[in-house]
């Protein structure tokens, strides 16, 4: 689900839109943005199908960036670190005691509304020249410290 369904959706559309040539909403063209995560590339050994998936779509983000950049249809990533959702909220007190350890540099848990103001970045086109590129939502996590 992960993997596939993004993939082949972005088939879909992209086919849809080099067939059709509809205009584009904005003047900047057409946009895909992923959403994948931190464990596109950090190993979670207790959740290897998630990294595994996160990890395939951040490939293909590339590989339709690559294909899609000469027809005006920018491909971005935006990778989130923790964030505060019902999927992290049984592990709550794990991550609160790693956060305080340093793990995440602002000191903080991501929210929805982090990963929201990004994408909003993308599709207003405020990163024109950035297709095939990650957009870190992490709150420095990816930062490599020692």
């Amino acid at each position: 689900m992960n993997l596939q369904g993004p993939y082949f959706l972005t088939q879909a559309v992209a086919r849809h839109w080099l067939e059709n040539k509809p205009q584009p909403a904005l003047p900047t063209g057409h946009k895909v943005v992923f959403i994948t995560s931190i464990s596109a590339d950090t190993a979670s050994v207790d959740r290897g199908d998630y990294c595994v998936s996160k990890a395939g779509l951040a490939m293909a983000v590339q590989l339709w960036a690559a294909r899609l950049a000469a027809h005006n249809i920018q491909v971005v990533e935006v990778r989130p670190g923790i964030m505060a959702t019902d999927m992290t909220a049984g592990a709550k007190a794990k991550y609160d005691l790693l956060m305080a350890g340093g793990l995440v540099p602002q000191g903080r848990w991501g929210t929805p509304e982090d990963v929201g103001l990004a994408v909003r970045s993308i599709i207003a086109g405020q990163l024109p020249f950035s297709t095939g590129s990650v957009i870190a939502v992490d709150g420095g996590f990816h930062i490599r410290r020692l």
